[in-house]
């Protein structure tokens, strides 16, 4: 009768055990990670230094916007190559989706699909402030492209609307 009581004791330590670790456990869950259902603030970036760093060093025109609304936020901000041969410029817009200007002397074709993120050509083109920009759709990102731009190509692309996009592009200025 011994061993039938051992037994029932060892059975209860190890639930009683097993019971301790499992509280444990959600103390541990609930005191120390995060349970915010909110979406993370995105911080504002001041392009300005990077922006005028980047035009003295380009052998290109180098654009950004100007005059677009605060709620409008830029996001990200990074200028690649000791000649600026790419420069990156990301935008949180007002409905939350995201939208880059994007500038490069590489090869064409690489550089419009490493931007638009594998998107292709379509038929259909944009007329902003009296330049031609051809519509990209297919890949990750929608994008407008300029390929006119002397020494380099602009793309406009991001998961936001074709009309955000458009807004974005209108309000690029290049020195």
């Amino acid at each position: 009768m011994a061993g039938s009581n051992r037994k029932q004791k060892t059975a209860r330590d190890m639930v009683l055990s097993l019971a301790l670790i499992v509280i444990a456990s959600l103390v541990v869950y609930f005191f120390t990670i995060p349970h915010d259902d909110h979406a993370p603030e995105i911080q504002r970036v001041d392009y300005r230094v990077e922006l005028l760093t980047a035009r003295r060093a380009a052998s290109y025109p180098v654009a950004a916007p100007e005059g677009l609304p605060s709620t409008w936020k830029p996001t990200s901000v990074r200028s690649e190559g000791k000649d600026v041969n790419r420069w990156h410029l990301g935008f949180r817009t007002p409905d939350g989706q995201y939208a880059q200007v994007e500038q490069s002397t590489r090869k064409r074709t690489d550089f419009i699909a490493t931007a638009t993120q594998g998107s292709s050509a379509t038929e259909r083109t944009e007329r902003i402030d009296g330049r031609t920009w051809t519509r990209y759709t297919g890949g990750r990102y929608d994008a407008l492209v300029l390929e006119d731009t002397p020494g380099s190509t602009t793309v406009v692309a991001g998961t936001a609307s074709f009309k955000d996009l458009t807004t974005l592009a209108a309000a690029l200025k290049a020195e």
